[in-house]
């Protein structure tokens, strides 16, 4: 027991240390987060906006401008989490095939990065709701920053999936962009006129987004919203799974015992072929009737 708990919290420690090493995202926490949400709250329009919620069939009537700082809060969390994972997965790939190829147990692996995503997630997420209850009041701030934390999650296990499957950086960014704001923009009834649609219920945020709006603005905690999300959730944990172990399946393919034997061949028959060059050069002996050696006596 000693032994796997230790395994995993040195893989732990090591992932939230390449986390904390991202400069570039945590600037994105600290300034996008409030940038984006203080954008939406002072360029939309703060009139009232009449929608129906999927999840309940209530007609809601919040301000615009509120409106859209639930689906940008979500949105922020989404891209900066989705971005973390997904450039700490592409970065470390050639280091977890090496560990693999050590011994190290994928599965302590696995759990590390899953707890370095939810730590990372619960922090992005306390965050955003702390920005958000700056400038309106939820009715449900801790459904709000649950609502968050599952869509952070969600998009954490995407840029995994992205990070192991694709080639470069550009092509994983622009996946995790355009399908974080496709995503929310499409379920906003101030931008999308189908947020109603039986579609929505088909993207990757729908339950965060309906389990934050009710948040926001009724006091109907939608918990099953929140098991929706989840669900997303574990099937992109388990994409981002098998695309670990197709990483490092080719790893595992070369077996130590045969690179040791076949390097142990190359140590031993390096030497024989000075030897054998040597005495191909050496002269052949002469025989003992040759006319040469008659001279010589």
């Amino acid at each position: 027991m000693k032994r796997h708990l230790m395994l995993f919290s040195t893989a732990s420690r090591y992932e939230l240390v390449v986390h904390a090493s991202n400069r570039f995202a945590m600037l994105l926490v600290a300034a996008f987060v409030p940038t984006w949400s203080a954008v939406a709250h002072l360029v939309v329009p703060s009139a009232r906006v009449h929608f129906r919620l999927r999840a309940t069939g209530r007609i809601l009537t919040p301000t615009g401008n509120q409106l859209t700082q639930v689906t940008s809060a979500i949105n922020a969390v989404t891209l900066i989490t989705g971005f973390m994972m997904f450039a700490a997965t592409f970065a470390s790939g050639r280091f977890d095939r090496r560990l693999v190829l050590a011994g190290y147990p994928r599965t302590h692996l696995v759990l590390a990065k899953t707890a370095a995503l939810a730590v990372a997630s619960v922090a992005i997420a306390a965050y955003a709701t702390a920005i958000a209850c700056l400038s309106w009041t939820p009715q449900q701030p801790l459904l709000l920053a649950a609502a968050l934390f599952c869509a952070s999650m969600t998009y954490g296990a995407l840029g995994v999936v992205f990070g192991a499957l694709l080639r470069r950086e550009v092509e994983g960014m622009f996946a995790l962009v355009m399908t974080s704001v496709l995503d929310t923009a499409l379920q906003n009834p101030i931008v999308s006129s189908g947020a109603n649609s039986w579609a929505i219920a088909c993207l990757p945020s729908y339950g965060a987004v309906q389990a934050s709006t009710a948040a926001g603005f009724t006091g109907t905690p939608l918990r099953s919203c929140l098991a929706l999300q989840l669900t997303w959730f574990a099937g992109a944990a388990l994409l981002g799974l098998l695309a670990f172990h197709r990483r490092t399946h080719n790893a595992l393919s070369a077996t130590p015992g045969a690179a040791a034997l076949a390097g142990s061949r190359a140590v031993l028959d390096e030497p024989a072929e000075p030897r054998k060059t040597l005495a191909a050069c050496r002269p052949h002996p002469r025989p003992q009737n040759h006319p040469l050696v008659e001279k010589e006596r």
